[in-house]
């Protein structure tokens, strides 16, 4: 899970307070639900994140583990 946490502290880099600014993350979610990126609202973002909260762990999980392979790689 610590991977998960690290891609959120990177992705919101600038933005750590207020993540529904963050350009990255708002081109992530206008690529995944159809939202314009410019109108994205605090509000949106919270529905999203609740909405697809199942699909967002998954995510989180899923870049701790290649995170975690590549540093195995990076040791060979």
């Amino acid at each position: 899970m610590f991977g998960g946490l690290l891609f959120l502290w990177n992705a919101t880099k600038g933005h750590r307070l207020t993540p529904w600014n963050s350009p990255y993350l708002r081109w992530r979610l206008e690529t995944y639900s159809g939202l314009k990126a410019e109108q994205i609202t605090a509000k949106d973002f919270f529905r999203f994140g609740w909405r697809e909260r199942w699909q967002l762990l998954r995510f989180l999980r899923w870049t701790g583990e290649i995170r975690d392979l590549a540093g195995k790689r990076g040791a060979e």
